[in-house]
């Protein structure tokens, strides 16, 4: 019950957001639903005049479909046969008093007559606007379908009855193909109808954007409430409610968090005798707290083939993501060649620099909470994983991942499209990318990102399998491209490193065997392409034997010295520093030391911290010779 209180505060305490319309990365719009509403695409619009009458209608682009409508718990739910209508907005078969006369198929009782008799109530109300008098006054003439095939909204077959689906034989009477059939995936009476008022003399808000529409609603709800209850979440004594909200990921989700509807007996045979001795939820905290959930989602949660990844905290305040990497936290932190020598504590205070904004805000109730959703079928959907933490306590976890699996990255791009080097923890999702390839499964993705929450925010092991599967594919170059394995290298040491703590900056100090190893593959792999020239593109003989050399290393390395032979020849004098440090690393393996048990993941460090210091003094020389010249 804990995720559902934290839920509940989070929407008491962003109540100034209610109704408010935000727009995601790609323009769609979402907003913190009131309560007693929910959100569904309309497919048609259709605006009434004050007076009740018929104005105008369109078709809506599919970008301009969502619409919040007010919802009773019962057709919040409603599936299959059942007759339970939305209170104002709805299908055409509810809507339209006039459905069964254009050839509307119903199955034992006309929808609209529910539909109209409970809006009659509203309109009749205390609480009613005058929008929805007007509404009201228009759908009592029961001619919807007659209008809206006058205006070339609906369209009729040669009987008289709605078309069920287009067909080219009705080119013949309407020339091309009606709008209404490029918006609607079933037949038109399946299109939902959404309603506005129209006044010549004044601009008036949009219903399903109108705060005084919403508070009408809800007032006129309250009172049709259910007896009160104990509700377990808050403690307190309210009306509840045994149907919670589903469109919890999207409008067309169907998945429930919370549900009794098994009748048959499956879901608590044995144990209770009906629901509500299991739990007892009020509508008003089931209401908030589902809609606080789906907007959060929206605003910031991220979602694998349907798995929800959720970071809030309680107050209302920006929370860092634990899946990101070092680079989302603070784009500032690029590498600088002074910063890869710094040891892990200077690089934790860096990195607690960029979290100092997140830390500034803290309050004596601050929380941060963690929740993994996942549905199995498309009824039910399950908490995977949740976790409320102390803020300070989840900031201090992130500065420790971040200050400790790390490594230097070049895969980023800026805000202007250019690459750039950023030193830190790679995302989880980048992750999986080096541990499983790039056309792992969703599935697979998902799974891995569960997996690797644990390790950041409540510091467990990095699981052996990953790491090994990472270092697989790293020691395996020849199978991918040069910029894929690039990267799944430079991960897989960030992985490596979380464990050994060690740094960028090439340790000339350090004398194991598996580092040593690493170093002379480093040599041997720069040694050849500099003797092959920046034009051959082909990969070095180090890097093909780089997946034999880490399983063999004495015998692989033995043919990698020998094909090493015409390269130092041709580079002369050039080469011989490279020559002489390959003497130099080897002789500091011991004899014993030098033999065929397979390389650990230290290999890759030191291959990688030894290639980017040879890297860096080319660099060095090159700008010196420009200069001069």
């Amino acid at each position: 019950m804990s995720w559902l209180l934290n839920l509940y505060e989070t929407y008491e305490s962003n109540l100034d957001q209610v109704g408010i319309i935000e727009k995601k990365y790609n323009d769609q719009e979402f907003t913190l639903l009131p309560i007693s509403h929910t959100t569904q695409n309309a497919h048609i619009e259709v605006e009434i005049t004050e007076d009740g009458e018929f104005h105008s209608a369109r078709v809506i682009d599919k970008n301009d479909a969502g619409t919040l409508i007010p919802c009773t718990e019962d057709s919040a739910s409603r599936a299959g046969s059942k007759i339970a209508p939305y209170p104002l907005h709805d299908k055409l078969s509810y809507v339209a008093g006039d459905f069964v006369a254009y050839g509307g198929k119903i199955k034992r009782e006309e929808p609209f007559t529910y539909y109209i008799k409970q809006l009659e109530e509203w309109a009749k109300s205390p609480y009613a606007t005058a929008k929805v008098k007007s509404i009201y006054t228009y759908l009592s003439k029961k001619q919807l379908i007659k209008d809206l095939v006058e205006n070339g909204i609906l369209f009729l077959d040669d009987k008289g009855n709605l078309i069920e689906k287009w067909d080219k034989k009705y080119e013949s009477v309407h020339k091309e193909k009606p709008l209404i059939f490029s918006v609607i995936s079933g037949e038109q009476e399946s299109a939902f109808i959404r309603f506005n008022v129209y006044s010549p003399n004044k601009i008036l808000t949009k219903v399903w954007k109108d705060q005084e529409m919403y508070d009408s609603f809800i007032r006129y709800y309250k009172d049709l409430l259910g007896d009160e209850d104990l509700c377990y979440v808050t403690g307190k004594r309210s009306p509840s409610t045994d149907k919670h909200a589903n469109k919890i990921r999207n409008p067309a989700d169907k998945a429930k968090l919370i549900s009794s509807n098994d009748s048959s007996g499956f879901t608590f045979r044995g144990r209770f005798n009906n629901s509500d001795e299991v739990a007892s939820i009020s509508y008003e905290v089931s209401q908030k707290a589902h809609n606080a959930l789906k907007w959060l989602i929206n605003r910031q949660g991220k979602i694998v083939d349907n798995r929800v990844f959720l970071v809030w905290g309680n107050d209302g305040s920006e929370i860092p993501d634990p899946m990101e990497d070092t680079f989302s936290i603070d784009p500032t932190i690029i590498e600088r060649k002074e910063r890869i020598s710094f040891t892990n504590q200077g690089f934790a205070n860096e990195v607690a620099k960029a979290l100092d904004g997140f830390k500034s805000n803290l309050s004596t109730k601050a929380n941060v909470n963690i929740l993994i959703l996942d549905s199995a079928t498309t009824g039910r959907m399950a908490v995977l994983y949740y976790r409320n933490m102390d803020k300070e306590l989840y900031l201090n976890r992130l500065i420790k991942w971040h200050s400790t699996c790390k490594w230097l990255h070049r895969y980023r791009k800026d805000a202007h499209g250019e690459y750039v080097q950023f030193y830190g923890a790679p995302a989880t999702k980048d992750i999986a990318f080096a541990t499983y390839g790039p056309k792992a499964s969703d599935k697979v993705v998902k799974g891995l990102m569960e997996r690797m929450l644990p390790c950041i925010i409540d510091d467990k092991i990095i699981p052996l399998d990953i790491v090994r599967s990472a270092l697989y594919r790293a020691s395996n170059p020849v199978a991918m491209e040069k910029w894929e394995w690039e990267k799944t290298l430079s991960i897989t040491c960030a992985l490596i490193n979380k464990k050994e703590g060690y740094k960028v900056a090439l340790d000339t100090e350090n004398n194991n065997r598996d580092y040593l190893f690493g170093r002379l593959l480093a040599i041997a792999d720069v040694l050849e392409r500099r003797a092959l020239g920046s034009e051959e593109t082909r990969s070095s003989n180090a890097i093909r034997y780089m997946n034999s050399f880490s399983k063999n290393p004495a015998r692989t390395w033995k043919t990698i010295q020998e094909s090493l032979q015409p390269y130092q020849a041709r580079l002369g004098t050039k080469g011989l520093y490279l020559s002489k440090m390959i003497d130099e690393v080897a002789s500091r393996i011991n004899y014993e030391d030098f033999n065929n048990k397979p390389l650990s993941g230290k290999y890759l460090l030191g291959f990688y911290s030894q290639r980017h210091e040879l890297y860096q003094k080319k660099e060095k020389s090159d700008s010196i010779e420009e200069s001069i010249n």
